[in-house]
């Protein structure tokens, strides 16, 4: 596996990965992070996902020896604005995907220490990431076992009820 930049042509494997972790997550009745519908069949996950590919965002993606995308993880400067801002400069993780079928491969975890080395090339102390907070938190665990500390929790409303979520971080 390989660590490359990715841009707007990239969209639509980000968007498959993204529609797989949506089926494994439904498969297992966990559909509190993202409902059990396609990211690609819904026109506003699609149009969220393709503001990636511009400006102020960075695609970096995971790639096998076979040149298939197998993870993904978009990083900005920017937070999102549900996101307590800070007062320093910081890198944000704004999307991590990778492909369930290699569960347990250690792609996130790549992708994570790519993201925290671009930190280190921007000169960024501060790497923060948010995620599903709700049901079991196995997400969130997931992320305090790749070395990230959470910080706040926070709700979005959506139609069908408030989403909750975690924010982390990891100080470099």
């Amino acid at each position: 596996m390989k660590i490359r930049n990715g841009g707007p042509e990239d969209i639509p494997d980000i968007l498959s990965l993204l529609d797989g972790a949506v089926a494994w997550l439904a498969a297992q009745g966990r559909t509190g992070q993202w409902g059990d519908q396609s990211f690609s069949g819904i026109p506003a996950r699609v149009e969220q996902i393709g503001r990636y590919g511009g400006e102020p965002f960075l695609i970096r993606l995971a790639v096998d020896d076979g040149g298939r995308t197998v993870g993904s993880c978009v990083v900005s400067e920017q937070r999102p604005g549900y996101a307590t801002p800070v007062d320093e400069r910081e890198l944000y993780v704004r999307n991590l995907v990778t492909d369930r079928s290699r569960k347990g491969s250690g792609i996130g975890a790549a992708l994570i220490a790519d993201a925290l080395d671009e930190a280190r090339r921007r000169g960024i102390g501060l790497l923060r990431v948010d995620c599903f907070g709700g049901d079991d938190r196995k997400l969130v665990a997931r992320y305090r076992a790749l070395g990230f500390t959470e910080t706040e929790s926070f709700e979005v409303e959506q139609p069908a009820g408030p989403w909750t979520g975690q924010i982390l971080e990891i100080r470099l």
